[in-house]
Parts: structure tokens; sequence; C-alpha cells
């Protein structure tokens, strides 16, 4: 579905001049809520055991199974515009969080694995492993889609957050949002409108802006790398305003491709990517990051 072409055609009816229609749409990306309980037909599976190519190993990490998370039959899930995930087949997640969590910023990424089963593949039910841990609850998930915006338009109308405490970089943000999106009130209330936000207890979240959190890890670790390169040399009173740019930069180039909390662990897993890997099919160049949800 033209789901771009839904939002510009009810802006349009608002009254918003297209221009700024155009302007708001590149920031307006939708993502896909799994949940459980019912709402149609099932999209896909969290916990259990996973259904894997036949003669295919149960993914490890040295001699340990990674514990299944969930995983999603792609034809079922309802298209979204710019968001590059395969027509068909499944997608299977692979996650130990304690270990990928002790990782960090290791650059490790063992203990996270992306598995997709291309459509006709034969496939059959994993044997369980001997380690009752790797398996969690099975439960069906159905699908929702959701309106999300980059970090630095939600948190810009932040009531507690006085125009002084913003650096310079957050401060010109803002002026450029006030300038070029004059009706953004408006526009994000129609968006809201077209894609209610999800009341209920999400399981996973496909799509969408990956956590700012996790794009400043990435524009930290990117830095850090051109410095140690020799590409570059960052003074130290720079270092922050830098990390900005560099955050504001790669909110555009990555996507999240998942993201959950499970309700009987202390670990949000989230899996990342750059949209030309995900376009290309190079899902093995999904990261993955574990943090304490609590």
């Amino acid at each position: 579905m033209d789901h771009q072409g839904q939002f510009a055609r009810a802006a349009l009816k608002l009254g918003i001049p297209d221009d700024e229609i155009s302007r708001f749409t590149e920031h307006l990306r939708l993502s896909i809520r799994l949940s459980g309980g019912s709402g149609g037909a099932p999209v896909g599976q969290f916990g259990g055991l996973p259904r894997l190519p036949v003669g295919v190993d149960w993914p490890s990490a040295g001699a340990g199974p990674l514990p299944f998370v969930f995983s999603v039959d792609c034809a079922a899930l309802p298209g979204v515009d710019g968001f590059g995930l395969p027509a068909d087949g499944s997608l299977l997640f692979f996650l130990n969080h304690e270990e990928d969590h002790l990782a960090g910023g290791s650059g490790e990424r063992r203990y996270a694995r992306v598995v997709y089963v291309p459509a006709g593949t034969a496939t059959e039910v994993a044997a369980e492993p001997t380690n009752p841990e790797v398996v969690g609850e099975q439960y069906d998930v159905f699908a929702t889609l959701a309106a999300e915006l980059p970090p630095w338009i939600v948190t810009r109308d932040d009531e507690d957050e006085d125009e002084d405490d913003l650096s310079p970089f957050q401060q010109q943000l803002a002026r450029d949002l006030e300038r070029d999106l004059p009706h953004l009130d408006e526009l994000r209330a129609l968006a809201d409108d077209l894609w209610p936000s999800f009341e209920g207890l999400a399981s996973a979240d496909i799509g969408g802006y990956a956590d700012d959190e996790v794009i400043r890890s990435i524009a930290e670790q990117t830095l850090a790398g051109r410095e140690k390169a020799g590409e570059i040399v960052i003074p130290v009173a720079q270092w922050y305003s830098q990390v900005e740019r560099e955050q504001h930069r790669l909110t555009s180039e990555w996507v999240s491709l998942a993201r959950y909390s499970l309700a009987d662990e202390f670990y949000y897993g989230s899996f990342v990517i750059r949209h030309d890997d995900l376009a290309a099919g190079r899902l093995d160049q999904a990261l993955s990051v574990t943090e304490f949800s609590e």
C-alpha cells in the first residue's frame, strides 16, 4: 500500500502545502508492531522451537545454542514504504542477551544471529536442545502499523527542556524545523490518527527508527575508528558536537530491524542494519545491541 500517498492526500485536505508535506514524509517511517492476543491471521511466533531448513543446525555460539527469540513470515507482514524487508520467506532472530550485553561495543557478533529462510525452502521444527533456557514460552503474534519520527523531532516539544539547555547543533535543528515545517504539530497529529499508537503490551517492533542510544553508540565507534585510522583528528573540546552531527547523519542511514523486551527477562534486545544492507539482503551485517530494560 502507498502509505506516503495516503498521508499526503489526507494532509492536502487539511490545507497543508504540498512541499511541506513532502519534507515531513521524508522523516516519517512506519514500524510493524508485533503483539500477542488476537487480531486476524498471525504473522509470526515468539518462543518455542524454530522452523529451520532441513539439515541446518540450530545457530550456536561456541558449544552452546543461541536462544531463539521470535520469527516472522515476511509475506504475512504489512508492506511498508522504503523498508527493504524480503517480500517473502521467514526471518528468525536468535540472541544470547547476557553474553551480548557483556560483549558490549567490542564488535563481537557471535552471540546474535538473524537467519533468513527463503520461500520454498524445505523446513522442519528444530529438535529441542538439551539446554531448556534457550526455548521460551511459545505464542503467536499479530501485526499493526505505527508511525515513527526521528528523535530530534519527537523531543522538540519536551516541556521540561529549556532552549538554553540545548546544544548549538540542537538549537539549529529546532530553528530549521520551525522554518521548514510550520504545520509540524498538525502533521504529527495526522500521522497518529492514521496509524494510532498501540496501547497494549507489544512483543516487538520491526522497522522504524533505531533507538537514539544505539545510533549514538554507533556514531562514537565510527568516529573513534576513523581517528584511529588517521582519517580525522577531533579536538577533545569538539568531540561531543562531532558525535551529535555524526549521530544525526546516521539516523537516516540505519533502520531498526527488530527491537523487543521480554517480560521475564531484564534485557532489551535490538537489531539494527543499514538501509543499503537490508535492501541487498546482507542480513549478516545486522548489529545487535543488548541493554538492561530496567
